[in-house]
């Protein structure tokens, strides 16, 4: 019998997370599940009274002292399971809702039929509105044309012990998750996902916040981008030259560009990961069967 941590990153949505897990527990069978939340550092508490499960052995949380976002929550969460927890494959999972407790069994059925070593679950089917998903191809688009990766995937995978060790093997995992899985596993199997509704609220991701997403996937792959961004300065430089000045606006755009890709660079740090466990305030057992 596999032994699975699901992780959930959270920030001050509580009612979201343990409402997934009330669901996680009623979508599993005969599967050995531990819940490990990473609290990233939140300013609302949440309601601490006794939780009970059904089919769910364990939840505890990981408290972080700074916030840091959703992936580097991620790359912590892991980095913990690793050090300090037994287990055959980690499942990370937006809390909100959007990443389906329903499709848990589609990782569970290919575990037992081919044992992967990395699973994702591709979006056939997305739940926001128009303009985001108008948005969200453009961000496939542009990171395929940049990169020559097409990534159609998030944060909800599942990821065997082995997998876990390649993906902290270096610091990508800390500047994109998805970026720094595509990176390590050129090849690996998936599942169709549909995006769900979130639980409460509306969703989080505002435009910027896609632009950065999109960027940091592709600073992941900077040598592919730093090749092919320079050939393009280089077609505009000579345009300008032999026939207008205006050529010189792409071809600076294109330093501006490749400027913003060294700044998220800077993140991509083994460092930081190693040190991240530095940030964890306190550890919170919240359920045990």
């Amino acid at each position: 019998m596999k032994k699975y941590i699901i992780l959930i990153p959270v920030y001050n949505d509580w009612r979201s997370v343990f409402r997934l897990i009330e669901n996680i527990d009623s979508h599993i069978n005969n599967e050995t599940i531990d819940i490990v939340i990473v609290n990233d550092a939140s300013t609302e508490s949440f309601d601490n009274n006794q939780k009970q499960f059904s089919k769910i052995n364990s939840v505890k949380i990981i408290n972080l002292i700074k916030n840091g976002g959703h992936r580097k929550a991620i790359a912590t969460g892991l980095k913990y399971c690793q050090e300090n927890l037994d287990y055959d494959y980690i499942i990370p999972m937006d809390g909100d809702g959007e990443d389906r407790p329903e499709e848990l069994k589609d990782f569970f059925n290919q575990v037992q039929e081919i044992q992967p070593e990395v699973i994702t679950a591709t979006r056939v089917k997305r739940s926001e509105g128009f303009l985001f998903k108008f948005l969200y191809s453009i961000h496939k688009i542009f990171t395929h044309l940049i990169t020559g990766k097409l990534i159609k995937f998030g944060n909800y995978t599942c990821l065997s012990k082995n997998a876990v060790s390649k993906l902290l093997s270096d610091g990508s995992v800390w500047l994109s998750y998805s970026g720094s899985i595509t990176k390590h596993f050129p090849q690996f199997s998936t599942i169709q996902s549909t995006r769900g509704n979130r639980y409460f609220g509306p969703s989080k991701m505002s435009i910027f916040a896609l632009i950065l997403h999109s960027l940091r996937i592709s600073t992941v792959f900077r040598e592919n981008i730093f090749i092919r961004v320079v050939i393009v300065i280089l077609f505009f430089g000579l345009l300008s030259y032999y026939s207008s000045l205006y050529f010189l606006i792409p071809s600076l755009a294109g330093w501006v560009f490749l400027f913003f890709i060294i700044c998220l660079a800077l993140d991509d740090n083994i460092k930081k990961l190693n040190n991240c466990l530095n940030n964890i305030k306190s550890l919170s057992n919240i359920y045990s069967r």
